[in-house]
């Protein structure tokens, strides 16, 4: 199952791997559509604890670098299921300023986005699906759950063990008191 892990988590990171170097270096083509979200997400940066840029090209150029970055880290394996959460919650805001299908007056181009966003729900879902992918071992609530159930079983032992210990100490020390001696 391992080279089927390994292809597909490069073959789904291929498109944030391109697109995101593509807007990491040429961001101009998508700051007009990207403006219909960044307007909205803006007063929320200006409030963050740390300065955070506003203008849309800024943060079209650093959606890119987080995608790139995401999608290498997805494709070579190291961190895939941290990068593939992060792809999943860039691929929000990319699919609503990218494919408004629901602006779109033009019968052909409404449907052209439309197959867009069906497309990238498509990609979010395989990005759940690598994000909850352990790889075949099992995951930390098993592995938990698992080792409080043997640490339950060896406490309930030694009660056990305790208990019976007890009675044969009790039963010895009354065959003791009925001995000569």
């Amino acid at each position: 199952m391992r080279p089927v892990r390994t292809a597909a988590r490069a073959m789904l990171s291929a498109i944030f791997v391109a697109n995101g170097a593509q807007a990491l270096v040429n961001p101009d083509p998508l700051v007009p559509k990207a403006k219909r979200v960044t307007d909205r997400v803006a007063p929320l940066l200006d409030k963050a604890p740390t300065p955070l840029p506003t203008d849309a090209r800024a943060l079209v150029r650093i959606n890119g670098a987080i995608q790139a970055v995401a999608g290498l880290l997805l494709a070579t394996g190291r961190g895939s299921r941290t990068a593939a959460a992060v792809l999943a919650g860039t691929l929000v805001p990319t699919t609503l300023a990218g494919h408004a299908f629901w602006e779109q007056d033009d019968p052909a181009e409404r449907r052209a986005h439309q197959i867009h966003v069906l497309k990238n729900i498509g990609l979010f879902g395989g990005l759940l699906l690598a994000a909850a992918d352990t790889e075949g071992r099992p995951s930390l609530r098993y592995r938990t759950e698992r080792f409080m159930g043997d640490r339950r079983r060896s406490i309930q032992r030694g009660v056990r063990a305790a208990r019976r210990d007890a009675r044969i100490a009790v039963k010895s020390a009354a065959v003791g008191r009925h001995l000569p001696g």
